[in-house]
């Protein structure tokens, strides 16, 4: 009798122990269960869409004087005084240069005696014509006389542009109103090959660039451009294009423009490093959010994960402008496509995701 309960004891023991080992067993495959659809990691979500895009061109440039003089003496002189220096703004027909003005007399004294050269020779010539009305002198005579009249009223006038010469070089005014970007020369020097001093005309000023050659069909005389310098930040400066170049440089496979700006201000100068956006229509491309463009790092491409059916394919992508918090996408992805916005941190090209809700 105690055998028969130890036995029975012992099987219902044996039961337990089973139909713990039966639940262990249950649990652990509804864990594993549980754990594998955890592992398909949770994305967002945003169908992209084929737009009209304003095609905007922006390219560096740099700021050239839309006029420049230089100035100088025509003839070897010592300057007495300059009163102006490099950076001053000057104005049309300001005193600029001060020059010797010694020679003066020296000049004005061969123009002296040239005009007395010339009377003499006139009057000679005078009393040859009479003679020879009377028949006291030679057709000859009067020839030479002519001969000499012509050379003195020649070196009269030689004489008289000398002097004004001279005279035009002693003071020296600007031809235009602009800056001073250079000046060569101190008072006391003497002239020589460089000029004494540069103006440039900053009103209006040119804005050069060279632009691909792809885009030469898209660029015209007339069109507007905006104009942005380091110097002013996001300032827009809004100028004309003046000028497009017939040919294209076989080397760099560019072509040059000119953009005129009117520059009231005198703001903009010469040498500024500067940029030009010009408007070259539009075109229909997808428009992707930002946050949805991955980039790789160390090789500058950009991807962008796309969904479909349950899983993700990472496309590589060519991205055109960048449009507020999207950006326009020239290849890689679909009009109509569904693109991940969030999540991209765990995905891997082909894996499966699940979509939050």
């Amino acid at each position: 009798m105690q055998f028969n309960k130890e036995i029975t004891a012992a099987c219902f023991a044996g039961i337990l122990a089973a139909m713990a080992l039966s639940g262990c067993s249950g649990n652990k495959s509804s864990q594993t269960a549980e754990e594998a659809e955890e592992e398909a990691p949770i994305v967002k979500l945003e169908t992209v869409y084929e737009t009209d895009v304003v095609q905007k061109g922006v390219y560096t440039a740099s700021v050239d004087p839309d006029l420049i003089n230089n100035i100088s003496s025509s003839m070897p002189n010592r300057i007495k005084e300059i009163y102006v220096d490099e950076g001053m703004n000057v104005s049309k027909g300001q005193k600029l240069v001060v020059l010797d003005d010694v020679n003066i007399v020296g000049y004005e004294t061969q123009v002296a005696n040239a005009k007395a050269n010339l009377d003499n020779v006139q009057t000679n010539y005078n009393r040859a014509v009479e003679l020879f009305k009377i028949g006291g002198g030679t057709k000859q005579n009067v020839d030479a006389m002519e001969t000499q009249l012509i050379t003195a009223k020649n070196n009269l006038a030689s004489a008289e542009r000398t002097l004004r010469n001279a005279r035009e070089n002693t003071v020296l005014t600007a031809p235009i109103s602009g800056v001073v970007t250079a000046r060569n020369y101190d008072p006391g020097d003497m002239t020589g090959a460089l000029p004494i001093l540069t103006i440039a005309k900053v009103q209006p000023v040119k804005v050069v660039a060279s632009i691909s050659e792809s885009e030469f069909s898209k660029v015209h005389k007339g069109m507007k451009a905006d104009c942005t310098f380091d110097t002013y930040g996001d300032q827009v400066f809004e100028g004309t294009v003046s000028m497009v170049s017939p040919t294209i440089d076989t080397s760099s496979r560019t072509f040059g423009i000119e953009v005129l700006l009117p520059n009231p201000d005198s703001k903009v100068l010469p040498g500024m490093f500067g940029r030009i956006t010009l408007n070259l229509g539009e075109a229909r491309h997808v428009v992707v959010p930002d946050k949805a463009v991955v980039k790789q790092p160390g090789s500058g491409n950009q991807y962008v994960y796309v969904y479909k059916d349950g899983k993700v394919t990472y496309n590589k992508v060519e991205l055109g402008q960048r449009i507020d918090n999207a950006y326009e996408i020239i290849s890689g992805v679909e009009d109509g496509a569904q693109v991940v916005v969030s999540g991209q941190s765990k995905l891997a090209d082909g894996m499966e995701v699940r979509v939050a809700k």
